[in-house]
């Protein structure tokens, strides 16, 4: 007997989930992983700074580390990933289908996204906003001076809708031109099919850098919405969604202890409690994730912490040179802040 079946649009996709079971059953995908040695995660197609693929075929980006941690803190060796590149419309589906195990791909927090297709994300690794990238010679400062513009955006993407809602809610009109992918938005703002660029401020940043010449264009001041970017899992393995969002909050914490993948040997000499415990010198926290003691302090040794892998992909000494912003330490006047590991 055939399930009964739900439609939901999600961000431009209609999607049909089972009623009864919205994808394959995923309990157990820490012993899954476990046992094929590698872990299967999912990163954009190309993105400076968050996953980008070299001539030789080795990886690199804010995203791409995130994997790289959690690997370290299974395997104690950042190298057993398998990197999936997915375009936006396809990533969802590949987690809930089962064909990777996290998608660690520039993705929006939505409820839509968690009650309608059956995902858990696991934190904020990211705070972005929307933004619009224009070329210099259009001589426009600001968003509101967009009216009658034509937009290029990706479909299937919260951008697409987030361009909708700026719009109507300012009065304005625009001519909308929306591409299967990122690649070919960036192709039609480059070639003139339409004046002005729409994506996460962050992915401005890396897409002016493809032009011929990155200074001819400008990303303009405006935010125009809320997206905060994180690491996401299936909902029907609560353990596994767990040991994901765990490691993210230890890279924090490890910036906040002043823990990097400099001096890990020092912290396995500490004195200090919390610092023990991260290194799991005391508390035996690692059994509860599934994991040896030591997960938190081999995650940071595989690929920083959360400073560094800012700093190394996206920070101002990087080629995107985006200041943290938000994105800094909750005592440092930003928004992270991480639960304790006790």
């Amino acid at each position: 007997m055939l399930n009964a079946a739900k439609l939901y649009t999600i961000a431009g996709m209609t999607l049909a989930l089972s009623c009864a079971s919205a994808a394959p059953s995923a309990a157990g995908t820490l012993e899954s992983v476990k046992q094929r040695g590698v872990l299967q995660c999912g990163v954009s197609e190309g993105l400076f700074g968050f996953s980008e693929r070299n001539g030789v075929g080795d990886w690199s980006g804010f995203d791409v580390d995130f994997c790289r941690s959690v690997a370290g803190a299974i395997f104690d060796d950042q190298s057993k990933v398998a990197f999936v590149p997915l375009s936006a419309g396809e990533r969802f589906e590949a987690l809930r289908t089962g064909r990777i195990d996290l998608l660690s791909r520039n993705s929006t927090w939505t409820l839509e996204r968690e009650a309608g297709l059956g995902l858990a994300f696991a934190g904020i690794t990211y705070h972005d906003g929307q933004g619009f990238m224009v070329m210099r010679d259009l001589n426009v400062s600001s968003a509101l001076e967009l009216d009658r513009a034509t937009v290029c955006v990706e479909s299937g993407t919260t951008s697409q809708l987030n361009l909708a809602d700026f719009f109507r809610a300012n009065s304005m009109n625009y001519e909308e031109r929306a591409f299967p992918s990122a690649a070919e938005a960036l192709a039609a703002f480059e070639t003139g099919q339409c004046k002005v660029l729409t994506r996460d401020q962050s992915a401005l940043y890396a897409e002016r850098l493809k032009l011929p010449r990155p200074s001819a264009a400008v990303i303009l001041p405006d935010v125009i919405s809320k997206e905060p970017l994180g690491p996401v899992t299936r909902a029907d393995d609560p353990a596994w969604f767990t040991l994901v969002k765990w490691v993210n909050f230890a890279l924090v914490n490890a910036e906040e202890l002043g823990i990097s993948s400099r001096n890990v040997a020092e912290a396995t000499a500490s004195h200090k409690p919390a610092v023990r415990r991260f290194a799991g010198l005391e508390g035996g926290l690692g059994r509860l994730l599934g994991l040896e003691d030591a997960w938190a302090l081999r995650a940071v040794q595989a690929a920083g912490n959360y400073a560094e892998i800012y700093e190394r992909n996206l920070g101002v000494e990087s080629r995107l040179g985006i200041p943290r912003g938000l994105n800094q330490l909750w005592n440092m006047g930003g928004v992270l802040y991480a639960p304790p590991l006790r």
